[in-house]
Order: structure tokens, then sequence, then C-alpha cells
């Protein structure tokens, strides 16, 4: 009997590593174990927010018009506000504290690195594990000079039909001059029934923004797209409102975003992460979905 050849075992250990790091990695939208001893009543606890949150989001609900939605839309599509990597954009992020979170006052760099680790723990896909680490580098946007924190941070909600009971202080929506329009103020407002979540507009902030510059300058898939651009639409993905304006084609994005959404909220309680040592993973995860450069 001839021995295999060096190039044959050579070819076969390949081939085991490939299985092995199949078995490794679950599927994108297997529950989540990382959360299962949280105590998840201890998270968006809004009536008990301080000052701070409650006037972020009076300011935020009464600021967020369909005016100022076209206005940020169209400025959008003429403005390149940087250009730099996506680690670069990570460390500049760090300098902002986020107004409208009542759950951490972590650094967001930490707060990137926790997402993407509790979902590396899970054995999720790597461009999951990426998704955890960009979902909130559309915040660079108060950096870049956005008009407050306002129209960066915050849950997001539809502009242009009746503001849904089941955002977080709906009564602060009495001050936005849309409560009272004849049209934007009824059910359906500018939008069809059930005309689908990409024809509809939501109030602008670090996840669309992120969306639209991600979409074009990444590989990454459809799934982490949705995860980034819906993360923060707790009304739809938590509390099942505006559901009379989606379609069929918006389940794939609930089930993207509901089985993301765990890394992002619950691992806020995490133990710190010293960014330096996960560094060389990530860049090499890094490397694979993104250019060197992004324009922002």
């Amino acid at each position: 009997m001839i021995p295999p050849s060096a190039q044959y075992l050579e070819d076969i250990s390949d081939n085991i590593d490939e299985v092995n790091k199949l078995k490794a990695s679950r599927a994108w939208d297997e529950a989540s174990d990382f959360d299962n001893n949280k105590d998840k009543t201890k998270f968006r606890q809004y009536e008990e927010a301080c000052d701070r949150v409650k006037a972020f989001y009076k300011e935020q609900h009464e600021k967020q018009t369909v005016e100022f939605n076209l206005k940020v839309r169209a400025s959008f599509k003429k403005t390149v506000r940087a250009r730099m990597g996506i680690w670069e954009a990570m460390e500049l992020l760090n300098t902002l504290v986020d107004q409208s979170d009542p759950d951490t006052s972590v650094s967001q760099i930490e707060h990137l690195l926790q997402t993407a680790e509790a979902i590396r723990r899970d054995g999720k896909p790597e461009w999951m594990q990426v998704a955890g680490l960009v979902h909130d580098l559309g915040k660079l946007l108060h950096i870049f000079g956005s008009e407050g924190q306002w129209d960066v941070v915050g849950d997001t909600f539809v502009v242009g039909c009746k503001f849904s009971e089941k955002n977080i202080y709906p009564e602060s929506f009495k001050g936005n001059p849309d409560f009272r329009d004849p049209v934007y103020s009824t059910e359906h407002g500018v939008y069809k029934p059930h005309c689908g979540l990409d024809n509809v507009m939501l109030s602008w902030g670090h996840d669309e923004y992120l969306y639209h510059v991600l979409r074009n300058q990444s590989s990454l898939p459809e799934e982490a797209l949705y995860m980034i651009r819906y993360h923060s639409f707790y009304p739809w993905h938590r509390e099942d409102a505006y559901m009379h304006l989606t379609n069929a084609n918006d389940q794939r994005a609930l089930e993207a975003v509901r089985a993301f959404n765990p890394y992002d909220l619950y691992s806020k309680s995490d133990d710190p992460i010293d960014p330096e040592k996960v560094k060389p993973y990530y860049q090499a995860l890094i490397a694979k979905f993104f250019p060197e450069i992004i324009e922002w």
C-alpha cells in the first residue's frame, strides 16, 4: 500500500480544520446563551431614569420633524465628514457619553467590545461579531457636528405618521409640530398600509446614518445591515408598534434585530474589556469586511 503523500495529509488536515470551524459557529438566529443569568428588569428603566435622560427625550421628540428629516438626509448625500478606518473611528467615538442611555455610563469603545465579545462567546458568525463591534459608530455624527445628541442617539421612531403610544415618553411628542398636522398625525400619514420599512422615514440618528455609510462600503450580509439600521427601533422590535406599515419583507429584518438585541442591551453589565488585548482579533475581522478607509 502506497503511503499518502504529505500534500494529501495536509489537505485532510485543512478540511478537518474547516469542519471544526463550521461546528463552532452557531447560526446567527439561535437564541443567545450569555444573558441567561441576567436580571433583565434592571435594563431600560425609563420611569426611574434621571432628569438628563428625560430632558433628552423631550428635546428629541419635539425636534424630529418631517421637515428636519428631509433636510438632514439631503445633507447626508452631499457631505463626506471624514475618512478613516473602523478602529480609528472606534477610538474617536470614545469621547462621547450617550445622554439617552439609562443603563450605563461606560465608554463607547467598551460598549462596542462588550457587545462583540458577547456575540463571540456565543459562537455566532464573524459577520455578526463585526456588526456588534461597529453598530454604534454612527454616533460619530455628534463629533462631526450634529445639531445635538437629539439627532444622533435615543430610540428610533417613524416620522410622517401618528407617533405611537408605545414610544418612550409618548406625551412629549405633543411639542412636535407634526403632532397636530392634519396629515402627519393620522394613523398612516404619508404612507400606504404595509408599504414596508424601506418606504418609511425613520427618525434620523446613528442607526440610519451608519446604515447608509456601510451598505455600499462593506461586505456585511443583509442581516448585519438590518441589525445596524434597526437596533434602536425599540417600539417596533420590542413593542410591536408600527406593524401597520411593515410588510412580509420586514420579517427577516425583525428576526435579525431580535437576535442581535440581547447582546447590545444586556452586555452593558459585563466586566470591563481591555481594548489592546482584543484589538488584534478584531482588526483581523475588520479587514475581512471593510476597506482600509471608510468615507463617513
